[in-house]
């Protein structure tokens, strides 16, 4: 009995310590309104044209939300639904209204090996349901690890897609290995080609689709509405998430250098920074577990404009960073304990909308 009573006060006691060690104040001016009630993982959200929603379910459903009303979408792909992979990012092609291009990534079991590992899909929306499927990128071996599919979707100014790919849980083999999926922010063009100019379109072997490596896991990725630059964030071990901003052939480090430990508070290595390998522009110890990324680019919010929103899926906020000369200055914590924010979106009308786990969709409002 004593022993039990030992053991109930040490667990208490860390998650006590676990939930005190983020200390980024409360914004209590902000408040939200709830847009789309009843969904379990909202893991991404799109805004069709006619200001509509398409919605990803991690389960593997797409959402369709219309004038308050919820539409499945028939058609979908079937997804490998294990540990933090299902149905992932969804965005809309630049030139959406002439081409009607939609694009998914989601963990698929698709090939020889038992398991699954991440896909690129592109499919168009006739009468809610997906036709002209492509799938324009597998990648392999799958393997049955439930952790580190990643992965979002961004387009930039030249009309190239990127998208990210965890590294399935295989830190020793697939971060550093070009020759090998996982761990990668990847460039296609927008028909599942490969560019002519990717970093390692003649290296021997490689996965020609790469753009950068050494990276963990990561789930958030926009284009700067004024650099124009690709920024990323991702997953960290215990401490250690980053924010990177993705450059062509670059080395992210993972897990040669890191800033976090293993989850039992081992190390995983000693160093923090190496020649040919990039340091990130903004880490937290501990990790917030990030999920979802975007800038505010609009006057919606008075003295954000250019603040990067960050979801935080452990302590459960949308975490408001204010950028200053290329670093993070300030950050404050949004919708605090609503929930695990998993995807986060500027709307057409420039207010910011959050998923949040086992809510909805919410929109960002100034208390009144």
């Amino acid at each position: 009995m004593k022993f039990i009573r030992l053991s109930v006060f040490f667990i208490c006691l860390l998650s006590v310590c676990a939930c005190a060690q983020d200390k980024n104040p409360v914004n209590n001016e902000h408040t939200y309104e709830l847009v789309v009630s009843d969904l379990s993982n909202p893991w991404a959200f799109t805004f069709l044209p006619d200001g509509s929603m398409l919605i990803n379910e991690k389960s593997g459903e797409i959402i369709h939300f219309k004038n308050g009303q919820k539409t499945l979408i028939e058609g979908v792909p079937e997804v490998y639904n294990r540990g933090q992979g299902g149905l992932l990012d969804i965005k809309l092609h630049p030139n959406y209204k002439a081409n009607g291009w939609i694009y998914l990534t989601y963990a698929s079991s698709e090939g020889e090996e038992k398991g699954g590992h991440t896909a690129l899909m592109r499919a168009k929306l006739k009468n809610n349901m997906l036709t002209d499927k492509e799938v324009l990128y597998k990648a392999t071996p799958n393997t049955a690890r439930g952790q580190h599919f990643g992965s979002r979707i961004v387009f930039d100014d030249a009309g190239y897609l990127y998208f990210t790919i965890g590294e399935r849980g295989n830190r020793d083999e697939n971060p550093q290995d070009i020759t090998r999926d996982g761990g990668k922010v990847y460039r296609l063009n927008a028909d599942g080609s490969i560019p002519n100019d990717n970093p390692f379109i003649n290296s021997k072997n490689a996965k020609t689709a790469i753009y950068s490596y050494g990276h963990r896991n990561p789930q958030g990725m926009v284009i700067h509405p004024e650099t124009r630059a690709i920024w990323t964030h991702e997953h960290g071990p215990k401490g250690g998430d980053e924010i990177n901003i993705i450059q062509s052939g670059k080395n992210y480090g993972w897990p040669i250098i890191t800033y976090g430990v293993n989850y039992i508070g081992t190390k995983i290595t000693d160093e923090t920074a190496r020649a040919g390998m990039e340091q990130p522009l903004h880490y937290w110890v501990p990790s917030i577990a990030p999920s979802g990324m975007e800038f505010i680019s609009s006057d919606k919010y008075k003295g954000w404009k250019g603040n990067l929103l960050v979801g935080s899926l452990k302590f459960q906020y949308l975490d408001n960073c204010y950028i200053k000369d290329g670093k993070v200055v300030k950050e404050e914590r949004l919708l605090d304990g609503l929930g695990r924010v998993r995807s986060v979106n500027q709307g057409p009308d420039g207010f910011i909308y959050v998923g949040i786990e086992n809510l909805g969709i919410v929109k960002l409002i100034k208390t009144k």
